[in-house]
């Protein structure tokens, strides 16, 4: 008997490509039935996550920090890094002064770049969500000031004519020292410690297949990767799938903890038991 298990994830590249051999029966997973993925994008995965609605899910860190009582964190299919945050990007003429006033687009409450954003300027308070691929036009539209960019849109926002601010990853590791953690796949804690360490083996060895069968996993990721431009394509899954998507080592549990921490005394994040550990 195999035990089911729900999975989401999103349709970035830098998530199909790490789920592509899992999902298409390139990766043994005994004992295991993951049955068909969910695809959302990161902010509905969120959501869903407070209602813990899946198993397996793509999270925000920001989200993690809400539900870490329920869910733990895998070793594998993480998105952390350096040169790889979120942007803070405005149009030409905007007086970063003003911050504190501006209209801010978000891609999401619950999405690592708004707490990047809120620990970065505290004192803005007019934050509005926006969906993420729409964040650039609201910008030069003038339908909001300034907005938190992510994914794809740090390779193309020049082309808008916007102007970068604040790159927030980078001032992230000169404040930290640690690599920025975006997202993760994180998994419920009631599955198991058996079941999970499977799951996390199984994305780990998914990883090192896309590495070595590039060409077959294309057609998936640009099915969902929608107009993206190939290259762009290509520089979002370099840019976002590194050494700690295969396994985030001390490095990377070490910037998660930080991460979390810090969300914590900014009074944006629960306080949790100091027992409640990171992994299963």
């Amino acid at each position: 008997m195999k035990t089911p298990v729900s999975l989401g994830y999103s349709p970035c590249p830098n998530d199909t490509y790490i789920f592509y051999g899992l999902t298409h029966g390139k990766i043994p997973l005994s004992g295991v039935d993951i049955g068909v993925p969910e695809m959302a994008d990161v902010e509905t995965l969120n959501s869903g996550a407070l209602e813990h609605r899946l198993d397996i899910t793509k999270l925000s860190f920001h989200a993690l920090g809400h539900v870490l009582d329920e869910y733990c964190v895998l070793s594998a299919g993480s998105a952390l890094g350096r040169g790889c945050g979120p942007l803070l990007v405005s149009g030409a003429g905007f007086d970063a002064a003003g911050l504190e006033e501006a209209r801010i687009a978000i891609p999401g409450k619950l999405t690592t770049a708004n707490l990047l954003f809120r620990m970065y300027a505290p004192g803005a308070q007019n934050l509005i969500e926006i969906r993420f691929d729409e964040i650039m036009a609201a910008v030069s539209s003038g339908m909001v000031d300034a907005g938190v960019i992510i994914h794809e849109s740090r390779f193309t926002y020049v082309e808008q004519g916007l102007n970068c601010l604040c790159d927030l990853g980078a001032w992230w590791e000169e404040t930290s020292g640690h690599p920025i953690p975006l997202g993760c796949i994180a998994a419920r804690r009631t599955l198991g410690k058996d079941v999970i360490m499977k799951i996390d083996r199984a994305i780990h060895d998914s990883i090192i297949w896309a590495s070595e069968h590039p060409r077959e996993c294309l057609s998936y990721i640009q099915q969902y990767a929608q107009e993206m431009e190939q290259q762009v394509m290509q520089s979002h899954i370099q840019l976002y799938v590194n050494e700690f998507s295969r396994s985030l080592g001390e490095e990377g549990l070490a910037a998660i903890e930080s991460f979390l921490r810090l969300g914590r005394e900014a009074g944006i994040l629960p306080v949790l038991s100091d027992s409640m550990s990171l992994q299963i």
